[in-house]
């Protein structure tokens, strides 16, 4: 079923599964199903890649229609009573929205977007964790949240797995130095914490596990490569049939 999720029918969604859209990132748009088994697993992997307590107070910006917005951090604190705002986007008053909360997912974008802001120099954002992910997320990126206080995650994940699946948090200027220095020549970072099995195939990263929405292998076309230190780069998309983005 396809069904708009909230605080109050969280749980029999969460029971039942539900069909989520794809972001089109990976070809058309599509509808897929999240099975229960395939929730719980994902909600726990990001409870404890991202420190999401009881206690943790989670600003939802991006749309709830999409893995992003839904399954980063939003179900998954529902699903142990953490507290939640839903709130579209806002750029320029972002400043004055954080305030009080622990946690937050944005795309890239958002952060372009915060980052042209005349607010962002004084950006406070101690004590919060801001997941990122959905396109690729750039070493100065990064270095600008974490100059602002931010614990800062670098993600990769789809509609199909995760998303929580491949990332790398950052928490100190000289780590960000670390991995910029050890970075390949081409490409943007994904991480170097798995939690999946994965495999490169013909450049190509192929990934299953519990969190995954498949039981066999799944091919995700993104044309990757490890690092001498085993990070995971992204290097683009191998165009295949039905597949245009």
């Amino acid at each position: 079923m396809s069904i708009m999720l909230d605080e109050t029918n969280w749980k029999t969604a969460l029971e039942k599964g539900f069909e989520l859209q794809s972001s089109g990132t990976t070809g058309e748009p599509k509808q897929l199903f999240q099975t229960p088994a395939k929730l719980i697993a994902a909600n726990q992997v990001a409870i404890d890649a991202q420190n999401i307590t009881a206690q943790s107070r989670i600003l939802t910006v991006c749309r709830m229609t999409h893995a992003g917005g839904l399954l980063a951090q939003t179900l998954p604190a529902w699903s142990i009573n953490a507290h939640v705002d839903i709130r579209p986007f806002n750029a320029f008053t972002f400043w004055r929205d954080i305030k009080g909360y622990t946690h937050t997912h944005l795309t890239p974008m958002h952060c372009k977007l915060l980052m042209q802001t005349k607010h962002f120099k004084t950006l406070d954002l101690n004590d919060v964790f801001v997941a990122c992910g959905s396109d690729n997320v750039s070493f100065d990126m990064i270095e600008a949240f974490v100059e602002r206080g931010a614990t800062f995650m670098c993600n990769w994940g789809m509609t199909e797995i995760g998303p929580i699946t491949i990332n790398t948090v950052f928490d100190s200027i000289e780590k960000v130095n670390q991995y910029r220095d050890q970075a390949l020549a081409h490409g943007s970072l994904l991480g170097d914490r798995y939690f999946c099995e994965y495999r490169i195939i013909d450049d190509e990263l192929w990934v299953r596990g519990d969190v995954c929405i498949y039981d066999d292998w799944f091919n995700t076309h993104d044309l990757v490569a490890l690092n001498e230190q085993g990070a995971m780069y992204h290097l683009g998309r191998r165009q295949v049939e039905g597949n245009k983005s």
